[in-house]
């Protein structure tokens, strides 16, 4: 069985706000060089989904991720796991896309790959939330999909997917070839162990340029973008405090709640 799961490299999601800048002109955000970046935590979801079916089938699974400079330490954690090989879209034209141009260069990719039975993408990226680049890929390679997988499963050319739906969840049978978008709701990916590190320093990724996949230039980057980010900023957040008191605890648990009823929070 070979298995294909897309991850993004992103900046760190839970580094403290005050780290963030933003370059206004440029629409980009940035952290400072000491707050190394990681994978997606709903990729890394993706990518427990593919290692628990290769535990109970056996198979292959090939990594992929699209960006520029990525942090080896950082991007061969799909290596250290279990993953067979690590593929990079590595190149500056790559930089700047949105869900259309992303999707657009990873399907280009997985055709160049050509063997697949099935692909997995997290639900969305941690960083810009769309969820939309897994079902844009199923849709430039023709292929069925399922979105929100929370438990992945395959019976000989049958894949089982229980998905979550907004009061439960429900059981969706898919063909394969196909691509299934994982949810959180199936589990953390398992811990990095030693013996995985010192096998992903010995597995070099193999590096494809657009040339590489034959994608067109207009297509991918900020160049293919369909979408249009006008401005990028943290929002101000404006707080006032009122102390409430009283001669003791009594009497200012009145008086609070007079404030709060002249407030009509109350």
């Amino acid at each position: 069985m070979e298995l294909i799961v897309c991850l993004k490299q992103i900046l760190d999601p839970e580094a403290p706000p005050d780290s963030y800048t933003i370059d206004q002109e440029a629409n980009r955000i940035f952290l400072p060089p000491e707050i190394a970046p990681v994978i997606s935590t709903f990729d890394e979801t993706a990518l427990e989904a593919a290692l628990r079916l290769k535990d109970t089938h056996g198979g292959r699974i090939t990594a992929l991720s699209m960006g520029n400079k990525f942090v080896s330490d950082v991007i061969k954690k799909a290596l250290a796991v279990g993953a067979d090989e690590l593929i990079l879209l590595e190149d500056v034209s790559f930089e700047g896309g949105d869900a259309w141009s992303t999707a657009y260069a990873l399907a280009e990719a997985i055709k160049k790959i050509g063997r697949y039975d099935i692909i997995f993408c997290g639900r969305q990226a941690a960083d810009w939330d769309s969820g939309l680049v897994g079902a844009g890929i199923a849709e430039l390679l023709g292929l069925p999909s399922v979105t929100l997988a929370k438990k992945v499963d395959i019976t000989d050319k049958t894949v089982t997917v229980e998905r979550v739906a907004g009061d439960g969840f429900e059981i969706v049978k898919v063909p394969i070839p196909c691509l299934i978008t994982v949810s959180n709701e199936l589990g953390e990916l398992r811990l990095v162990r030693l013996k995985g590190v010192r096998r992903a320093e010995k597995i070099q990724p193999t590096v494809w340029k657009p040339e590489d996949i034959g994608a067109d230039p207009s297509r991918i980057g900020s160049r293919g973008r369909l979408t249009t980010l006008h401005k990028l900023f943290k929002p101000v957040k404006e707080t006032q405090c009122e102390i409430i008191e009283g001669e003791d605890v009594a009497e200012a648990a009145v008086n609070l709640t007079l404030r709060l009823r002249e407030a009509k929070l109350l």
